[in-house]
């Protein structure tokens, strides 16, 4: 791992730290508890465990993800500059020192893709995006659908699967969709993964899932990788 990778880490959690007080305005209640959540258990990771690492702070970035872009922590994510090819030991103290600012989470769950997700402000927005059906989604991809496709379970209208993953008349899901989703861990966090697709994003000068098939792959691909696991 490079210094650059190691200050990029500790660069985000400083500025959470610095910007604490305008992300807890930014979020609502569900959201914050998830990112003192996603916090936490960044700081309680072994920090020789370096794919726990990863996983963790990956956790945290997804979590900031309802952040106005303008927002100085929004901005730092979608910085070209900001990789995340965890730093180990120093994400993990960081992590920890962060937490010593702010208020321990509630015992809430992790979301999970189970009939129970889908009933807070940000989740309600993300499901009134055109989405197919289960019966939909199975008659596309011919058959069940692959675990990499974002699933919402709608408590009114059963499990959704947005409809930016699959392609137009008809077609089955786009292959980089769930190169993508793969990266965000879709299977399991999707709200965090279809947040990622239907935000805005500075690097990529607009909303990832409008600029399929306007941008090469490997352009949603880096994006997605500088946000989780960049080798910068």
């Amino acid at each position: 791992m490079n210094q650059g990778d190691s200050g990029a880490a500790q660069r985000l959690l400083a500025l959470i730290g610095e910007h604490r007080d305008s992300i807890r305005e930014a979020m609502d209640d569900e959201q914050h508890r998830l990112l003192l959540t996603r916090l936490t258990a960044l700081a309680g990771t072994p920090p020789d465990d370096d794919r726990a690492v990863r996983r963790a702070l990956q956790g945290v970035r997804l979590a900031l993800l309802p952040l106005a872009l303008d927002h100085p922590v929004r901005e730092e994510m979608d910085s070209p500059r900001l990789v995340a090819a965890p730093p180990g030991p120093s994400a993990v103290a960081g992590a920890r020192e962060l937490m010593t600012w702010l208020a321990p989470p509630s015992p809430a769950p992790e979301p999970t893709p189970g009939p129970a997700a889908g009933t807070d402000a940000g989740q309600d927005e993300l499901l009134r995006a055109p989405a197919l059906s289960a019966a939909e989604a199975r008659a596309r991809c011919g058959g069940a659908p692959p675990a990499e496709l974002i699933r919402l379970a709608d408590p009114r209208d059963g499990d959704r699967y947005p409809e930016f993953q699959f392609g137009a008349a008809g077609g089955s899901p786009y292959d980089v969709v769930l190169e993508v989703n793969r990266l965000l861990l879709a299977d399991i966090d999707p709200w965090g993964a279809a947040t990622w697709w239907l935000s805005g994003n500075t690097w990529l000068g607009g909303t990832p899932a409008r600029l399929l098939g306007r941008l090469p792959d490997h352009r949603l691909v880096g994006a997605a990788t500088a946000l989780v696991e960049g080798e910068g």
